[in-house]
């Protein structure tokens, strides 16, 4: 038989074979982890209990209140990274991180294939290959396994399992980790509209259900047809039966091997040197996104979600059981630091200055999002009250509530950029209606520019500063501090 002109496995395929391998098993166990964090999957962009499809939990409570942090679940250190419940934060670093490098990686791949012969390996072209496929898929079935002719051209089967893996499972991989960014879903309206969060999340999972099987399947065809050819075509690149192949082989698997399992112990160890890096590898792309805000009118009433989660440790303090008891007129709102005019402001107060009122979707760290109307001051209103100084470039907001046993006061930290924009509020209305405690009474902000956690509830005061570095750990709030998330995340 006459060699085709794409046979054989040059050096880049081979070398790009086993980085795909490597990139995938940390952005597989990442995602998997980011998923525990939130473990139902929805449809519709509200994220109601009782309506996932598909859930690893047990159904929500309905005697007591639950939390999208109590619903969490926790994963053994083998499988997530790193492994532990509440460890989001980290799992988005590695995640996104070698997001990054396999785009790359596959970019490269895309250029180098369609720039030789190797395309037409994997790329039909001609509707002959859907009965060769079935033929083929019927020989494997019987046990009756057709020749391995891998070397010179895959068969029908093989063709449509890789043309369908590499040019539409990976480049929906993108898409839909991407429409799960709240940037990206919000700025492209008609696009989130279609594809929206939780859609795209469940598209998401039932690609890795589809690249799980492939690499299962995969792994397999190669042990029972033909082991040592098959190592040799993607190890040494001949078309032969040596010992080299598998050689090659095992080193490869050794060092898969031994990077699965300091994986999470390394993460626990070292959690701010994976943040470090990890925006390092993915910064570039996070600060692009902040420029791409949603804009007002998006959403309608007929949108509001009928059950938007709570989240957060609620306050617990005697004080704050005073204040709620007395309907929160003794609550004040203090705002000073770097301001020409320090104030402290009761909900009267508030309630009488300038009133915004919009409707838009609330977009969680852990995955879940709901659309609500808030109502309430702008934050544009409020600076023009306390009149910020030229030195102040951030805004930290106290919340009345601690963060956890024994870590203070909850805080986070925003720009002043964010402050200035139009849809950034203080709200003490939710759905037409006066805040309740577990969403945040009395006052909550709203920040549409960024995830959930950003948006601090239980306000208790602003300060106007110059830099963070001296707040808490220095990462801008209590969760960058203690969970590691990233400052300003916005996907």
């Amino acid at each position: 038989m006459e060699p085709a002109p794409y046979s054989g496995f040059p050096w880049w395929l081979r070398w790009q074979h086993f980085f795909n391998l490597f990139f995938m098993m940390f952005i597989i166990r990442a995602g998997v982890q980011i998923l525990a964090d939130h473990p139902r999957l929805y449809w519709n962009r509200h994220s109601t209990p009782g309506t996932e499809w598909f859930r690893f939990q047990k159904p929500v409570p309905t005697d007591r209140v639950w939390t999208a942090k109590e619903d969490s679940v926790r994963l053994p250190g083998w499988m997530g990274i790193p492994g532990i419940r509440h460890s989001i934060g980290l799992a988005r670093w590695w995640h996104f991180g070698f997001d990054t490098l396999w785009i790359v990686n596959g970019v490269i791949f895309y250029i180098l294939l369609f720039s030789t012969s190797q395309w037409q390996r994997i790329v039909p072209t001609s509707w002959d290959v859907i009965p060769n496929a079935v033929s083929t898929a019927i020989q494997y079935l019987s046990l009756d396994f057709p020749a391995n002719e891998g070397w010179i051209a895959y068969n029908g089967l093989q063709l449509l399992a890789y043309f369908f893996t590499v040019f539409i499972a990976a480049p929906l991989a993108l898409i839909t980790g991407l429409m799960q960014s709240p940037a990206i879903n919000n700025r492209f309206k008609f696009a989130g509209r279609i594809l929206n969060r939780q859609a795209a999340r469940s598209i998401h999972y039932f690609v890795l259900i589809w690249i799980l099987s492939f690499i299962l399947i995969h792994t397999t065809m190669i042990y029972i047809t033909r082991f040592l050819g098959n190592l040799n075509h993607i190890t040494t690149g001949q078309n032969s039966t040596s010992w080299l192949g598998f050689i090659i082989y095992a080193v490869w698997m050794a060092v898969i091997i031994v990077a699965w399992l300091v994986a999470s112990p390394v993460t626990l160890r070292y959690p701010r040197v994976v943040q470090r890096v990890g925006r390092v590898l993915i910064g570039p792309l996070k600060g692009a996104l902040e420029h791409l805000d949603p804009r007002p009118g998006e959403y309608t009433e007929k949108d509001i979600s009928p059950h938007l989660w709570p989240n957060g440790k609620m306050p617990d303090s005697k004080e704050f059981a005073a204040l709620e008891a007395g309907d929160f007129r003794d609550y004040r709102l203090r705002i000073d630091g770097l301001v020409a005019n320090p104030v402290e402001l009761s909900l009267a107060d508030l309630r009488a200055m300038p009133f915004q009122e919009q409707i838009t979707q609330h977009f969680c760290i852990q995955g879940w999002s709901g659309v609500a109307k808030w109502g309430g001051v702008p934050m544009r209103a409020i600076l023009d009250l306390v009149g910020p100084l030229p030195e102040a470039q951030y805004v930290a907001f106290y919340a009345l509530s601690s963060g956890g046993p024994d870590r203070g006061t909850y805080y986070d930290v925003h720009s002043m950029e964010g402050m200035r924009h139009e849809l950034t509020l203080l709200a003490y209305e939710m759905n037409g209606e006066t805040l309740s405690v577990l969403h945040g009474a009395p006052l909550r902000l709203r920040n549409e520019v960024e995830v959930g956690f950003k948006m601090v509830k239980w306000i208790g005061a602003m300060e106007f500063i110059t830099d963070f570095k001296d707040l808490g750990n220095g990462q801008g709030g209590y969760n960058e501090d203690h969970e590691f998330f990233g400052y300003r995340d916005s996907i």
